[in-house]
């Protein structure tokens, strides 16, 4: 066995032997299984995924604000829509564009500057004396959310290598669900206890100090790290995507509320030539040996361009799926906020016990592991519908368990593994970029879910909405995104086979 002595003999001896002008001999390579063996500190993966927690809860926990607001501050509805819309286009217009500055100035450096952005707009938001104040910090702390968020995977691709990248995407897979599917319990018991009479100010100021101790540790525990080379942030291109992303969020989160006018539309048909335009430009900054905000090379490694319209389409069932089980719960069988986030419970069972076991899956099974899951919860969808309407308005909503836990399980299944299947084969130097276009196609993928499945659920509630109309919708909703399960099954089977095992 080697020791720590005979080291630094061997050590001394090469810089002998450099000192008398004779070359040392080569040092050996540790062979990949021994390099990615050596256990790395997992400080930097924990503070890391504590920012994108915290953002990424932001994005759910609001809804259980909206009966306070409606009562303390006088919020109309148009006012709480806006809640939602600010947030929800500041994250996704920037996310492309806060993973490029961080390739460029370092994920380090724009990770902490967006989590004190979002820690400040945070309070902002908690300390809020009207609606004007809330729903302008609500756009900050979506901006800020737009610079932690890629960052979290580019620092992770960059930090972990082999079995240890697998854990941390891994993690990153469960934390990311589980603030989707906690953040209504977590609001409810905050806006519950009422801490010094706060009511739904905790929703937010409970980040303050979880953002301050991100901030303490993370120049202590995460290296910090940036793209090698030449680079440079492309300010056409960030104009370009920021205008065309925009154009596809904003009436996807408003339309429906609005009736769908003639604006909408016209938005929707812009955003088109906008990103078509974006693209040509970051094809001739590429072929120009610049520095485009998103490297078309990208999209030739088969694993991140299919898992991105993966991400896309599989998403939109995820936020739909919180959103119409929450109107489910509270509009058809009375629940409150509090106790219909206490039946969120057994749908967080079922995605921890899969997120768990997600990573042996994902290696025995490569993409199989994927369709699995989203065959697992369109199982799961198909069961709770049924079951819903067999208890119609009336009956105890603990006949549902069991299909909330098959749908967990099948969620698990699914996000656990996808980050590190689709993000595998991504060069470092562009680890915040492509996390940027990943968590674009989270957040669009939401969007556009919320805007399909609203239509389809608020159709069947009807004009007059009544316990029973919120039930009809639920479960035909649910039939809707069983379908768009399936259909990510069938997308699954284009990723590479090279990640299949055994």
């Amino acid at each position: 066995m080697t020791t720590e002595a005979d080291l630094n003999v061997k050590a001394e001896a090469d810089i002998d032997i450099k000192g008398a002008g004779v070359p040392p001999l080569a040092p050996q390579a540790a062979p990949p299984d021994e390099a990615a063996a050596a256990k790395p500190s997992y400080g930097a993966l924990l503070v890391v995924l504590a920012g994108l927690f915290i953002t990424n809860l932001d994005f759910f926990i609001v809804n259980v604000a909206i009966p306070s607001l409606q009562t303390n501050m006088h919020a109309t509805a148009a006012e709480i829509q806006l809640i939602a819309v600010t947030f929800t286009i500041g994250l996704s217009a920037l996310l492309i564009t806060g993973g490029r500055l961080g390739d460029i100035y370092g994920r380090r450096r724009v990770y902490s500057i967006g989590v004190l952005l979002f820690t400040l707009a945070s309070l902002a938001c908690g300390i809020a004396q009207n609606m004007g104040e809330l729903i302008i910090a609500r756009g900050i702390q979506g901006a800020a959310a737009a610079l932690v968020i890629p960052q979290v995977l580019g620092i992770l691709t960059t930090t972990y290598s082999g079995k240890h990248r697998a854990v941390a995407f891994n993690a990153y897979g469960i934390a990311l669900g589980a603030a989707a599917v906690f953040g209504q319990l977590i609001g409810g018991l905050l806006i519950k206890a009422d801490v010094f009479g706060m009511d739904w100010r905790t929703i937010f100021l409970i980040n303050v100090p979880i953002g301050a101790i991100v901030l303490a540790l993370t120049p202590k525990l995460v290296p910090e790290s940036k793209s090698e080379g030449r680079t440079g942030l492309d300010l056409v291109g960030v104009l370009l995507v920021t205008a065309g992303l925009t154009a596809v969020v904003l009436p996807l989160v408003i339309g429906r509320e609005e009736g769908w006018p003639a604006w909408t539309w016209l938005c929707m048909a812009a955003a088109v030539p906008l990103l078509a335009a974006f693209w040509f430009c970051q094809r001739r900054l590429a072929a120009s040996a610049k520095s485009p905000l998103v490297s078309p090379s990208l999209f030739r490694d088969r694993a991140f361009g299919v898992g991105s319209v993966t991400i896309l389409v599989y998403f939109s069932v995820m936020a739909s799926f919180f959103l119409v089980l929450a109107l489910y719960l509270q509009q058809g069988h009375g629940a409150s906020a509090l106790e219909s986030g206490l039946l969120f419970v057994p749908l967080g069972l079922g995605f921890f016990v899969a997120s768990a076991m997600a990573p042996k899956f994902a290696a025995k099974l490569g993409r199989q592991a994927l369709a699995l899951g989203a065959l697992v919860v369109a199982a799961g969808d198909i069961a709770f519908a049924q079951t819903a309407s067999q208890l119609g308005t009336t009956g105890s909503v603990g006949w549902c368990i069991p299909a909330m836990v098959v749908c967990g399980f099948g969620m698990g299944l699914v996000v656990a593994p996808l980050t590190s299947l689709v993000l595998e084969g991504v060069a470092t130097e562009h680890a915040a970029a492509a996390s940027g276009v990943f968590s674009t196609g989270q957040e669009m993928g939401n969007a556009l879910g919320i805007a399909i499945i609203g239509v389809v659920f608020f159709d069947q509630v009807g004009e007059h909405p009544s316990a029973q109309g919120y039930t009809d919708g639920f479960g035909f909703s649910l039939y809707v995104q069983a379908g768009i399960c399936v259909l990510v099954a069938a997308l699954v089977q284009f990723l590479p086979r090279k990640a299949e095992k055994g």
